[in-house]
């Protein structure tokens, strides 16, 4: 079986741990040759910044070279459903691109956002699971309904920040934030996969109930919790959420019982404004730490204050993106190769 990077809840724990280590050590040599002679397919269906130039900087620092593709512009479209009359926009289907692809390059990685018209169907994750299904050769998550590197940039950051590689009894707080947009769900989906994974004690703080996580993630997190340690709660009260918090992480996303129907949804969304991270909320916590995947709209979902403040990691965890996402490409590597 080819390995893939689709999920971190796909990894065992000590697999992860040797990713953060192994990103740890690149973050403090960047040059090696675990890529040497080797290419990447980067297969981008949406735009990037931090993704884009940080996967093709870590191809290039390890010695491997990054071949970037955008379905739709500057490669053909591509259809994924089987049985389909193509007759439409799509040119060729993903079992003939996947496999083709996988003669050339020794790895695919992938991103792709929900169409956001019906989650029954993107909750599937059917691009990612398409390229997996028909690649035989290792896929990497760039972002699709989750967003597996950004999880370990962030875990990374949240080490070095307080430390340590064991953040068990750490107050982790993942914050709803206004957004004029409702937004994909995939990096909330993600930080609270590898928050419970990390045996912290999770909050999941939203406005409403309509705000809480898809099911899947939640029982990840279920699960987790009953694995790791920690606990979950899922909190609508700001006060009692940041008190005594040792990390904030803030998201917008879309509630899913209005998926495809944001004008319904909007004037709820309107109403909490108000959960903004401002220096008075920071102020309720144990001087934690914040942090945003970025991008993030300054004054809408966080303060300059906060964006600015020694607390914000931020930066770092960006910077992690191009860490993680080489020792993932370096741990894929070994592994095919140990496997030929």
């Amino acid at each position: 079986m080819t390995r893939h990077f689709l999920n971190t809840q796909d990894w065992t724990r000590a697999e992860l741990d040797a990713v953060l280590a192994q990103a740890a050590q690149f973050k403090r040599n960047p040059a090696g040759d675990a890529l040497k002679g080797k290419s990447i397919a980067l297969v981008f269906f949406n735009p990037s910044l931090r993704t884009r130039t940080s996967f093709e900087l870590g191809a290039f620092q390890l010695g491997g070279h990054a071949v970037v593709l955008q379905p739709g512009k500057d490669a053909w479209p591509i259809e994924f459903d089987l049985g389909t009359v193509m007759d439409g926009e799509a040119e060729e289907h993903i079992a003939e691109v996947a496999k083709v692809l996988s003669r050339y390059v020794d790895m695919i990685g992938v991103r792709a956002f929900p169409k956001f018209v019906d989650w029954s169907l993107d909750r599937q994750d059917r691009v990612l699971q398409g390229f997996a299904k028909y690649a035989t050769v290792p896929v990497v998550n760039m972002e699709t309904i989750t967003h597996p590197c950004q999880e370990l940039a962030h875990v990374l950051a949240l080490q070095e920040r307080f430390g340590t590689a064991d953040l068990r009894g750490k107050k982790y707080v993942l914050t709803w934030t206004y957004h004029p947009r409702a937004l994909n769900t995939a990096v909330a989906n993600s930080a609270l996969t590898i928050a419970t994974r990390m045996g912290m004690d999770v909050t999941l703080l939203c406005p409403t109930p309509e705000y809480v996580l898809d099911e899947r993630y939640m029982g990840w997190a279920a699960q987790n919790v009953a694995e790791s340690g920690g606990s979950l709660q899922v909190s609508h009260d700001i006060n009692s959420a940041y008190a005594g918090a040792d990390v904030v992480y803030a998201k917008s996303w879309g509630a899913l019982p209005y998926f495809g129907d944001w004008e319904r949804e909007k004037p709820i969304r309107d109403q909490y404004r108000h959960f903004i991270v401002d220096e008075a909320k920071m102020a309720k916590t144990n001087n934690g730490a914040f942090s945003h995947c970025l991008p993030l709209r300054r004054n809408v979902k966080a303060t300059d204050a906060v964006m600015d403040s020694p607390n914000c990691i931020a930066i770092e965890e960006a910077e992690n993106r191009l860490h993680v996402q080489k020792a993932v490409m370096a741990q894929l590597a070994a592994q095919a190769g140990n496997r030929t």
